[in-house]
């Protein structure tokens, strides 16, 4: 099974794709002095981040054999910080962020900075190219300059920064067959990063940012007022059961990929996205409101849904 040949957005997420792996790291080929005790407890203070922030990242990931979880967890720390200095600074968020890169892109970064240390042997260890470390922090910082994106091609782009370049991370932690898997790593990240943004808007519009396509909410006559007071009217379900199904067609479009990883990585990335996937449902079994509450997976309901995705893999 293969992918459709690409929409004009996906044409433009590939390319990005394609150039990002053709940068070069410096840390890739630097051999590593990094001592061993200090190095372990930068591991496990990534672990304790992941483990803080997402559970269902963090699930998904002991399920990869040490070396691979201990890397993907020193992805997502990575990640949470570079997030988290967008999301907790104002006027000083620029200069925070400038700061963290000099760390994070170090081929040697001091001790006591335990998650710019472990993820600079990640990238070592593993031969992630930098450029797709670069792209996921100028997508990030793209929430300080924008707010609202005015079409679903505007948005993906957005996407692509924030969580496919996360993918495309991954995927080289988790090794991968083919180039091939690239466009599925894309997707993958794209419906990610959409359910995320479904399940979080209410979170986001309290932070002064809309993600929601302003065209496709003026298709189903939806406003900003509409959002502000959270209103949950036929207007709104239709327009969630528009996203949803997209956002499901991106699930479904993304998993033959994972057939493209190694496989003692396949389930782990199938759980993390089946994982996300579920968060679909809870929001259609909630009448599509996300805003008087957070859509959410049990633990529970993850670990009974654990025999079908081994079974799918």
């Amino acid at each position: 099974m293969y992918l459709q040949p690409p929409q004009s957005w996906e044409s433009v997420l590939l390319a990005m794709a394609q150039e990002g792996s053709h940068g070069e790291d410096t840390a890739v080929n630097h051999h590593s002095h990094a001592d061993t005790a200090a190095l372990n407890q930068a591991y496990d203070f990534c672990e304790a981040i992941t483990a803080h922030h997402s559970r269902s990242f963090y699930l998904a990931s002991t399920l990869l054999p040490q070396p691979k979880r201990r890397a993907v967890r020193a992805l997502y720390a990575f990640c949470r910080v570079t997030d988290d200095l967008v999301d907790s600074h104002t006027t000083q968020a620029h200069a925070a962020l400038a700061r963290w890169r000099g760390q994070a892109f170090a081929t040697n970064p001091p001790v006591y900075e335990p998650v710019a240390y472990a993820w600079a042997e990640t990238r070592r260890r593993f031969h992630i190219p930098v450029r797709y470390a670069e792209q996921l922090v100028e997508g990030v910082a793209r929430d300080l300059s924008q707010t609202r994106y005015e079409t679903f091609a505007d948005l993906a782009t957005y996407c692509y920064g924030v969580a496919s370049t996360v993918g495309l991370m991954s995927m080289h932690i988790i090794g991968f067959t083919a180039v091939k898997a690239i466009p599925y790593a894309v997707k993958l990240g794209l419906a990610l990063q959409l359910t995320n943004i479904l399940r979080d808007v209410a979170e986001d519009w309290r932070r002064g940012r809309l993600y929601l396509p302003q065209e496709e909410l003026a298709a189903f006559e939806l406003t900003e007022s509409d959002l502000a007071v959270g209103k949950v009217d036929a207007r709104w379900r239709a327009f969630m059961q528009f996203q949803i199904s997209r956002n499901r067609q991106l699930y479904e479009e993304a998993w033959p990929g994972i057939a493209l990883l190694a496989k003692d990585g396949r389930l782990a990335i199938g759980t993390a996205a089946e994982f996300y996937r579920h968060i679909l449902s809870d929001i259609e079994a909630h009448n599509y409101d996300v805003f008087t509450r957070r859509a959410y997976v049990s633990t529970w309901g993850k670990l009974r849904r654990l025999p079908g995705i081994w079974w799918k893999i």
